[in-house]
């Protein structure tokens, strides 16, 4: 786990000196430096148009030979990787009499894979990662991030230089000066495409490379995208039902034995290794499926192997006891179930006060609840505790149907892969009568009516409506210019013309609510906020074995009414169902019998520390200073959060809190209607 910065002179433009190059590299590294206290590097090219800066974080091979940039032995390509490689040593013995490793870091990998396969390395990449890569022969600017988006990776072009960083900040000190993307803000684009809050800053999307020949034209490309199986088989005459062939304890067995693997391939450090763990089925999962691989001998701790339980450290952030929100007293049991070592972080109105800045600055977003700053404070205490890895949940409920808004979906139309979930078509009606019903659907923000057309996109989702709410704001009245287009047809139209034909007429409806969760939300706000970003600032590298492909690819193709499994008699529906079977073994019966609550903070606080700090945040002053926020709405926020206990305000408050911070500390122009213009 690492930082990276690079640059690259387009053509055009002549190069400053070799000297000046270094030191905005070096400036770069400098204002992510948290990301890498091990060592730094940099390279710049011969001819001044080329730089590459890292900071490292040892995890695999803590020797020097390790450190970044790397360089093939003919000093042709030279790279700077992010992120972990899995399964690393097969391909170094695969690859060991063409390629020259100088050491036996995972990360020197992706350079041997591009001499032997060229511009198709990534689909043999396996991980969490993000690198640059030049090579000098053909000149050739090479960039691409993990599957998932579980690694940051930004470019923007400025003064006729490409820069890419992982973090946006690093573009400061090469004389970017941050403007509010106001059309992004309000269609959320930011948060649903490769837009971000600032013009002409992009997300390498998650599955993306980026190439440029020549010191030519950017380009972005797919490498890899969610597949899911077509709800129809086309025969001669007529499309029939597609039936799965395999038993229903063939495909738990097939996702226990995938994340078995994904788990013992991230114990693999030569660092101490850790879990965050709540009361949710995900996290405990992975916690016991540690104490099974490491009872079977096989396996190693990180850098520990005694195999003894007791030293395996879970870490829990614990909420008021009366808050509603917190799990620390089940996450306990569950530890003590494993006999492994628990540490409760508390996450009270002042340590969300202390954390509430920094979540939102190393973020680089907004996500309005405690979750960012409970993260912080969790990896802060992982830090003191020694570790320098840990294993995460994130991205069960994306891959094996995990949200309440999913309901809808799981049963809006039958499911013709498995027989066993034909019901009378009265009793699919009513489940979804009494799904469409539930009152988790909506953040608390307001959605216009989509198009009929887009609601033929959608074949009917509604995920886009529910995720449009997700970062309330009270916008300015002179932004209304940049609502020409509704939130949901944005998000749809986002998407590629071949996923949109699958959306309106291949994927069944739980499918299609995966994938815009899992292309929107997921990686641009929740990876972020509770995430590498927040997790680095302690440097503490987090992986995470439910977004290992190998597992996502195998879930992707099960039937929808096994993983949201919904009981018409009941008329209940059963979250993560395979999901759960699966890892029943390894979780205490408590864990496997509760019901599925969202991991969030508290929306409700006492008059205090983390109060006074948004009333000395959003002041008359620092929202008109951002431009694009009403005033008058916006200074209501806090009284009813707090005086009224009204949570949808406490969201919003939030909101405009963290674009303050993060205003103020990128030192953002004021957005006005005469400088903003539509992008």
């Amino acid at each position: 786990m690492c930082g990276i910065t690079a640059s690259l002179l387009l053509k055009g433009r002549d190069p400053s000196s070799r000297e000046t190059l270094k030191e905005e590299i070096r400036d770069g590294l400098n204002i992510i430096k948290h990301r890498g206290p091990d060592a730094e590097g940099d390279w710049i090219s011969p001819n001044g148009r080329v730089g590459l800066g890292h900071v490292r974080l040892s995890i695999i091979d803590l020797a020097p030979t390790g450190n970044q940039p790397f360089h093939s032995r003919n000093d042709r390509i030279h790279a700077v990787v992010n992120g972990e490689i899995y399964d690393h040593d097969r391909y170094r013995e695969e690859l060991k009499s063409e390629y020259h490793f100088v050491g036996h870091s995972d990360c020197e990998i992706p350079l041997a894979l591009y001499q032997h396969y060229g511009l198709s390395l990534m689909p043999h990449l396996r991980g969490e990662f993000a690198l640059v890569l030049w090579d000098s022969k053909r000149e050739l600017f090479f960039a691409a991030r993990d599957r998932y988006g579980v690694k940051p990776l930004y470019y923007t072009v400025v003064e006729g230089r490409l820069l890419v960083a992982t973090e946006m900040k690093s573009f400061l000190a090469f004389g970017w000066k941050p403007e509010w993307d106001v059309q992004a803000l309000v269609d959320h684009g930011w948060r649903t495409d490769g837009r971000t809050m600032f013009k002409g800053v992009r997300k390498v999307l998650p599955g993306h490379y980026l190439i440029s020949k020549h010191y030519g034209p950017v380009e972005e490309k797919p490498y890899w995208d969610i597949e899911y199986p077509d709800k129809r088989m086309s025969g001669t005459n007529s499309i029939q039902n597609v039936r799965e062939t395999r038993t229903e304890g063939e495909m738990i067995k097939g996702v226990q034995d995938r994340m078995l693997e994904s788990v013992r391939l991230r114990l693999r450090a030569d660092v101490p290794v850790g879990i965050y763990l709540s009361g949710g089925l995900d996290s405990s999962a992975i916690a016991g499926m540690i104490a099974h691989v490491l009872k079977e001998g096989h396996t190693k701790l990180g850098n520990d192997a005694s195999r003894d339980l007791s030293k395996m450290t879970c870490l829990c952030v614990q909420f008021d006891k009366d808050s509603g929100a917190d799990e620390s007293e089940i996450a306990k049991r569950t530890a003590d179930w494993l006999g492994v070592k628990f540490v409760p972080v508390v996450m009270d109105d002042e340590a969300l006060a202390k954390n509430f800045e920094d979540a939102a600055w190393f973020s680089e977003t907004v996500m309005p609840d405690a979750n960012g700053p409970g993260r912080l404070a969790m990896a802060a205490i992982a830090h003191k505790q020694g570790l320098k890895v840990v294993l995460t949940g994130e991205g069960s409920d994306e891959h094996f149907g995990g949200y309440s808004s999913y309901a809808p979906e799981a049963i809006r139309e039958a499911d013709p892969s498995w027989p066993l979930s034909d019901f009378p078509e009265s009793d699919r009606l009513e489940g979804l009568r009494l799904a469409e019903a539930k009152p988790d659907l909506n953040f608390g923000g307001k959605v216009g009516e989509r198009p009929e057309s887009t609601s033929r996109m959608l074949n009917g989702s509604i995920q886009t409506k529910r995720l449009a709410t997700l970062t309330p704001a009270k916008w300015a009245s002179w932004t209304d210019c940049y609502t020409d287009t509704d939130q949901e047809t944005l998000m749809v139209e986002s998407f590629d013309g071949c996923v949109r034909e699958a959306i309106a007429t291949k994927w069944h409806p739980l499918h299609t609510a995966q994938y815009i969760h899992t292309k929107t939300a997921f990686p641009n706000l929740l990876l972020r906020y509770v995430g590498d970003n927040v997790d680095m600032v302690n440097q503490i590298e987090s992986r995470t074995p439910f977004l290992d492909h190998h597992v996502t690819e195998y879930a992707n193709g099960l039937p929808p009414s096994l993983k949201m499994k919904y009981d018409p008699v009941a008329k209940t529906f059963n979250e993560k169902y395979v999901l759960k079977e699966a890892m029943r073994p390894f979780v205490p019966d408590e864990i496997y019998k509760r019901k599925k609550h969202s991991f969030v903070g508290p929306t409700r606080y006492p008059d205090g520390p983390f109060k006074d700090l948004l009333e000395k945040l959003i002041t008359k002053e620092n929202i008109e200073q951002l431009g694009f926020l009403d005033w008058t709405q916006t200074s209501e926020l806090v009284g009813k959060a707090f005086e009224g206990s009204d949570p949808f305000a406490m969201r919003g408050a939030m909101v405009a809190a963290q674009f303050v911070v993060l205003g103020t500390r990128f030192g953002v122009a004021k957005a006005t209607p005469e400088i903003t213009t539509q992008t």
